[in-house]
């Protein structure tokens, strides 16, 4: 028994944890995965850099038909800004990823000035 549970504590240890949202903390308010932009400029302020660039990807759609399966490829373009917040000396600088106006991700970068 005792070899049992010691077995199923180790498997629950090494399953994959799930993946961190996306959230930027500007002093007591938080914008998280799916803010808009108007929403992190009201809880945040004005950044100190912009960056703005358009990717093409391909996505490919399988539609199952009476008789046989197709696939269909599309061209889908989209808008990826990259927001630089300095919170000072202390601090390090987050930027913001942007993907077609909503929010996706928050890195850190290095210390701020």
């Amino acid at each position: 028994m005792r070899a049992l549970l010691m077995t199923l504590t180790l498997s629950c240890c090494l399953l994959p944890s799930p993946g961190e949202a996306a959230t930027l903390r500007c002093g007591s308010a938080l914008a998280s995965d799916g803010a808009s932009k108007s929403d992190v400029l009201t809880k945040c302020g004005e950044p100190m850099s912009k960056d703005t660039r358009t990717e093409t990807v391909s996505e490919k759609t399988k539609q199952k038909g009476q008789e046989t399966d197709t696939t269909q490829e599309r061209i889908v373009s989209k808008t990826i800004e990259e927001w630089t917040y300095n919170f000072g000396p202390r601090h390090f600088m987050q930027v913001v990823v942007f993907e077609n106006g909503r929010l996706v991700d928050v890195r850190s970068a290095g210390y701020g000035r």
